[in-house]
């Protein structure tokens, strides 16, 4: 049996990119943290880096899977720029009073389950590290251990809290 993966989930609005106290609709208003070295250490610990956000703002209709593409895109080309390849996004397009109840919606453990199955993934020995109640419960429900931190808060901060 092959070996399985350990990763690093990251809730992204206020971890990776600054919290803006709502949706962040266009790529012009995506402010991305300097959380650089931070991930570049747990990458070179063997974490894969994967996120995991709750993008309600699809359902409401404020901006489209285009433009969230773009924000993703332009995320991934920054930290590839410092060395740091963040693998994957799971994100959950709904949002209960336009589209009704779903799995993938935070603190349910959707999108943390399906980056596990999709890279082999052991969480127990994994992580997520969101800036909302609603991320550690989700990461509990998956079986990966969840760290709160504050809203645009250094990942750097933390590091000390992941073997």
């Amino acid at each position: 049996m092959s070996e399985k993966n350990k990763a690093v989930f990251l809730d992204r609005d206020g971890v990776l990119n600054q919290e803006m106290g709502d949706y962040v609709c266009k790529v012009e208003d995506f402010h991305i943290l300097d959380n650089f070295d931070a991930l570049k250490e747990l990458q070179d610990r063997g974490y894969l880096l994967l996120v995991a956000t709750n993008q309600g703002g699809i359902a409401k209709g404020w901006y489209s899977e285009d433009e969230l593409g773009k924000m993703h895109a332009l995320l991934k080309t920054k930290y590839a720029e410092h060395g740091v390849d963040i693998k994957d996004f799971f994100y959950c397009p709904h949002h209960p009073l336009f589209t009704g109840d779903c799995d993938c919606r935070k603190p349910k453990p959707g999108l943390l389950l399906q980056g596990i199955e999709k890279y082999n993934i052991d969480p127990s020995k994994s992580y997520f590290i969101g800036d909302r109640e609603r991320d550690v419960v989700a990461g509990t429900a998956a079986g990966v251990k969840g760290i709160l931190i504050d809203s645009d808060q250094p990942i750097s901060t933390v590091l000390d809290l992941i073997d």
